[in-house]
């Protein structure tokens, strides 16, 4: 496929459907977050393929870690901690330059030995710039902005001065301060509610162009995941004009 016009520098995804497409086959919920990770691999695989630079996944909300079953939580855990062992060694990752980031609570939410598999992913590609593959771990947007509002609050009082807010500081106090804006947010799942979750990245997702697929995220294929963005490059962006 010819991707006819400008390719979005940062796509943001939010994978729904997990839970909906174990229950529709009989399964237990941790069933459909497996068949999400297999999903995932072969997206991100076409994301390098398109040379998308940037790439925000969302994992998880602090409530998908406190508000449900604890058999259900400790499935996820193991998945992180599988999956980020697995980035820490992947040719692919090493060969393209990949960085690995997490943002979010993560620290405050995983346990030891799912924190040190993060920790280790993060480490060892650190000195990669080429492409940025970013994870939202136990991540709120509203979080953040209150993360955010208090660096400021506490800037201002070590200055003892008013401090002149701009845009360009409140983006260098967000979790994502390392992230261009958004051009384009795909969320998986949505039949006939396409919504936002959380303050889903609220300050970088400003001016971003978004794509509900109704395809759970477990079936959500490359294929999909290239016409999304061939959709995209046709779209005009006015960004307020």
């Amino acid at each position: 496929m010819t991707i006819a016009k400008d390719l979005p520098l940062h796509v943001a995804f939010i994978p729904d459907g997990n839970r909906r497409w174990a229950r529709k086959r009989g399964f237990a919920p941790w069933v459909g977050h497996k068949a999400g990770v297999n999903a995932l691999e072969k997206i991100l695989e076409k994301a390098l393929e398109l040379q998308i630079r940037f790439f925000t996944f969302w994992a998880s909300s602090p409530e998908n870690l406190t508000k449900r079953s604890k058999v259900e939580v400790e499935f996820l855990y193991r998945i992180y901690k599988d999956q980020f062992k697995r980035l820490a060694k992947d040719k692919r990752i090493h060969q393209n330059q990949v960085k690995v980031e997490v943002i979010g609570l993560w620290q405050k939410f995983l346990p030891e030995d799912v924190k040190k598999a993060v920790e280790k992913a993060i480490e060892a590609t650190k000195n990669y710039g080429k492409y940025f593959l970013t994870f939202l771990l136990a991540y709120s947007g509203v979080d953040e902005m209150v993360s955010c509002i208090q660096k400021l609050v506490d800037l201002a009082q070590e200055k003892k001065e008013k401090i002149e807010v701009t845009k360009e500081l409140v983006k260098e106090n967000l979790w994502t301060n390392f992230l261009p804006p958004v051009d384009l947010v795909i969320r998986t799942g949505c039949e006939d509610d396409p919504h936002l979750s959380s303050g889903f990245m609220m300050w970088d997702t400003a001016w971003s162009q978004f794509y509900f697929s109704p395809t759970l995220f477990p079936d959500f294929t490359p294929e999909e995941f290239e016409k999304i963005i061939l959709d995209f490059s046709q779209r005009e962006r006015r960004m307020g004009k």
